[in-house]
């Protein structure tokens, strides 16, 4: 049998073997027609509620503590700050006051010795002590010192005189001599001078003049009154000649005695005295000669300490 004819039998074998298992026709159309029940479905799925989550519980994330640094402030750290430099320059100063003793322009003769004060004042920060000094700067030295120490403490505001010895140049002519004041450090600060005149001639014996040509002072001390101590000064006055001369005392703190006589039989030298019953209060001071007649002329002064209390 070929391959056809056997499919063909398949085939009809296929379609007949429905039509014997069909079941048998009643009376009652339902039981012959079965039923099928057909269920209707949306097209919107419905979303229970109550449906266990399907994603994992979120684990929070892991709290991190933040420090916060705080600098230290200058409390907790301290740093010490270096002055500034317009404070160190502050330290050190000071003004010029007044010339006490030969004021400018004075004439002197020539080789005469004088005593030159300045009235100087502390204007800075610092006080001057001991270890402070006067010192020559420039111009003419006139035989003074080249370093001469501050006589004790000088606070800032206060005033000090401050004195030199010098002696005049023996040449005729202006002269000008600078200082300066001198700190513990070595530093110089501020500036003062003297400034004379030494006259062109000098009067000497037999030329017809008078005049008190030198006056030289020496402090020795005595006692009394209950002190003991205290300030003398001899004054060694010095003339050209015969003649009367007519001088008066001064002293640092402004008094002055009255005007005195004193006769020369010819050209030398003749010694008056003061005493001063100086109090320790008032602390280092000076003593002078101012010649009235014929010079009318100050020859400076010299520096005396106080008496000393029993």
């Amino acid at each position: 049998m070929s391959r056809l004819l056997r499919c063909s039998f398949l085939i009809i074998f296929l379609l007949l073997l429905p039509a014997c298992n069909l079941p048998q026709a009643s009376g009652n159309p339902s039981e012959s027609i079965p039923v099928i029940e057909i269920s209707t479905f949306t097209s919107t799925p419905t979303v229970e509620t109550n449906l266990p989550e399907l994603l994992p519980p979120v684990t929070p994330s892991p709290t991190f503590a933040v420090a916060v640094i705080t600098p230290p402030t200058s409390t907790t750290l301290p740093v010490t700050v270096p002055p500034s430099p317009a404070v160190m320059q502050n330290c050190d100063q000071a003004q010029f006051i007044a010339d006490v003793t030969i004021p400018d322009g004075t004439v002197l003769n020539p080789g005469e010795r004088f005593t030159k004060t300045w009235r100087i004042k502390n204007t800075g920060s610092c006080t001057w002590t001991s270890s402070y000094a006067v010192i020559f700067d420039r111009g003419t030295q006139m035989s003074g010192p080249a370093v001469q120490a501050l006589p004790g403490n000088v606070s800032p505001g206060q005033t000090v005189d401050i004195s030199v010895s010098l002696t005049a140049p023996t040449a005729s002519g202006p002269y000008i001599g600078y200082w300066r004041l001198r700190n513990a450090s070595g530093v110089t600060f501020s500036q003062f001078y003297v400034q004379i005149r030494v006259r062109e001639t000098v009067d000497v014996p037999g030329s017809g003049a008078f005049a008190v040509i030198h006056v030289n002072y020496e402090v020795s001390t005595f006692d009394g009154e209950g002190y003991v101590g205290c300030p003398r000064v001899v004054a060694h006055i010095t003339t050209n000649g015969a003649g009367t001369v007519k001088y008066h005392w001064t002293r640092s703190d402004g008094s002055s005695s009255a005007s005195e006589t004193l006769r020369f039989n010819s050209a030398g030298t003749e010694n008056v005295e003061y005493k001063w019953y100086l109090g320790s209060a008032a602390g280092s001071q000076w003593v002078g000669i101012y010649i009235d007649e014929p010079n009318h002329q100050d020859f400076g002064h010299i520096d005396v300490n106080p008496c000393i209390s029993p």
